[in-house]
């Protein structure tokens, strides 16, 4: 008889360590990872919908791969840095907190809204929140805080951090409140572009510049040139160029510093030098220019 019991007590036992075990498992997956893929545009006159996070035609076809659960960050590519700048913290909060994460790609200016948010806001506690935005692209809190954001890297495709010359002489519309900032002083006097946050910033750099574009220093894009593409860092922009190129200084892959002695900001790294000048710095609609390389980096590594 009191055999009888202490086999029916095991049975309990194991009966209750199962249901112990899927409750766990059931937890387990009720708060699951899920990684996004999140695009910044730049300067724009797009009429890109803000808060529509699939609305990708600043980019090109929505159906292209570009990384794992995408998301378009649409800002108006036309106000200052600091007016546009809750909407990239409205989508890093949404899709980058709590149990989730996210690879960010930035084109031009976006590499400007990026580097602001980061050293600004990267060290601020924010709402952990539950991934589905509203309309307007603002997410509904799950509970909780933290500090910053769940970002895994950062791929910046003819970045503007550094500035560019041709706003400096006014080659932009200059009713438009964004070339103010993408002066290369104020460019790099916005914020302090080494505090990543220990989030890397890799580098696309295109050289496939034309006549109209010489008023930029060593190789460039069209709109922006190597020292600001390169992540170089300093108060003015650096005449870097590619090795074949004898009469300036060469934008040396990696952390490296270049040569002449100029330095990368701070967890920045070139990723891409165009050493055969082939990429210009627009997408042309159809996800062109530097930025078909990052979208191909994306696709296979987003994941």
């Amino acid at each position: 008889m009191l055999l009888g019991l202490f086999r029916r007590s095991s049975d309990s036992r194991r009966r209750l360590a199962a249901g112990l075990l899927i409750a766990l498992l059931g937890l387990a997956g009720a708060v699951s990872a899920t990684n996004y893929s999140l695009w910044i545009n730049g300067r724009s006159n797009s009429s890109a919908q803000y808060g529509n996070y699939a609305d990708f035609i600043y980019w090109g076809p929505s159906s292209i791969a570009a990384g794992v659960n995408k998301k378009a960050v649409n800002w108006d590519g036309y106000n200052k840095i600091s007016l546009q700048n809750y909407r990239i913290r409205d989508a890093l909060d949404c899709f980058c907190t709590g149990n989730n994460w996210c690879y960010i790609a930035a084109h031009s200016a976006g590499n400007l809204q990026t580097g602001y948010a980061l050293s600004l806001f990267g060290g601020s506690t924010r709402n952990i929140k539950n991934a589905t935005p509203n309309s307007s692209g603002v997410c509904g809190d799950a509970g909780g805080t933290q500090t910053g954001w769940n970002i895994k890297w950062v791929n910046i495709a003819a970045g503007a951090g550094g500035g560019s010359e041709l706003a400096d002489i006014g080659s932009w519309a200059v009713s438009d409140p964004l070339t103010t900032d993408l002066k290369t002083a104020t460019a790099r006097a916005m914020y302090d572009h080494n505090q990543t946050r220990a989030k890397w910033f890799y580098m696309y750099a295109g050289a496939s510049g034309t006549l109209y574009s010489g008023t930029l220093p060593g190789q460039d894009d069209e709109a922006v040139a190597y020292h600001s593409s390169g992540g170089v860092s300093g108060s003015g922009g650096q005449s870097l160029c590619n090795p074949s190129d004898w009469w300036c200084n060469d934008l040396n892959l990696g952390t490296a510093a270049n040569e002449g002695g100029s330095t990368k900001w701070a967890y920045h790294s070139v990723k891409f030098r165009d050493d055969n000048e082939a990429y210009n710095h627009y997408t042309n609609g159809n996800w062109g220019g530097v930025v078909s390389l990052v979208r191909a980096n994306m696709a296979a590594n987003a994941l």
